[in-house]
């Protein structure tokens, strides 16, 4: 098989079963997680908890999807990725306009931008097709500077304690948004107003005020937060 493989994540999920409790489309990317892989800028803070790469030793069915698009993407050149990329996102519009499903596609549930020519094949395809809305949130500073003030794409900087600094530039330079990891939302209100003077919102299912997924969808179809890239956001390691 030479097409790379969406994956259906129930928190991200455009579309859900009747039943409230599974994505009707795979509406979500991703490749394998670590410095080995696909994250050239992983922080000890993100490879300690990392939650995704539990799942890739968890399952095998995710090990196996997110191996195979690493293994078409990794050696490809920008113009290979980019057809890849490219056929993916228009198999995705199809399912969409076959259910009448909003059109929101989550780049990376697991992994990151591991080079230039694959975020350039990237920005590309979010150019393609600005029908759909994108989002994504990113370890990679080169990688955010190039797909910032993109009208369909929300765009995320992945910060911690670790590489704050580089977070607090791109906010305040480039006016890239945050996505701050602490141990706890408190710690991380208290380190992120002390770096940037900014507020951030909590994502509301990782405080447990909203259902991973519900008859009304999935977390992050309900919420928005990140979709509609309203303001910089908080996450706890340890969802208090």
């Amino acid at each position: 098989m030479t097409k790379l493989k969406r994956s259906k994540d129930r928190k991200v999920a455009n579309l859900v079963t009747p039943n409230g409790k599974q994505a009707s489309i795979a509406n979500s990317f991703g490749l394998p997680a670590g410095k080995e892989f696909s994250c050239p800028s992983a922080t000890s803070v993100c490879e300690k908890i990392c939650y995704a790469g539990k799942l890739e030793k968890v399952f095998p069915s995710v090990r196996e999807t997110i191996t195979h698009n690493w293994d078409l993407l990794r050696n490809a050149n920008q113009d290979e990725m980019y057809l890849l990329l490219s056929e993916m996102i228009a198999e995705f519009l199809g399912d969409c306009d076959r259910r009448n499903a909003e059109k929101l596609f989550r780049i990376h549930w697991d992994g990151d931008f591991f080079n230039e020519d694959y975020t350039l094949a990237w920005k590309r395809v979010i150019l393609d097709y600005p029908e759909i809305k994108f989002w994504v949130y990113t370890r990679v500073a080169n990688s955010a500077l190039i797909l910032k003030d993109i009208s369909n794409l929300s765009l995320y900087f992945s910060t911690d304690s670790e590489n704050s600094e580089i977070g607090k530039t791109l906010l305040k330079d480039e006016g890239i948004k945050l996505a701050y990891l602490a141990e706890t939302f408190a710690i991380g209100k208290a380190h992120l107003a002390e770096i940037v003077k900014k507020t951030a919102t909590r994502c509301p299912e990782n405080n447990k005020a909203l259902p991973l997924i519900s008859t009304k969808g999935s977390a992050c179809a309900v919420c928005r937060l990140c979709i509609d890239g309203k303001n910089s956001v908080l996450f706890s390691s340890s969802k208090k």
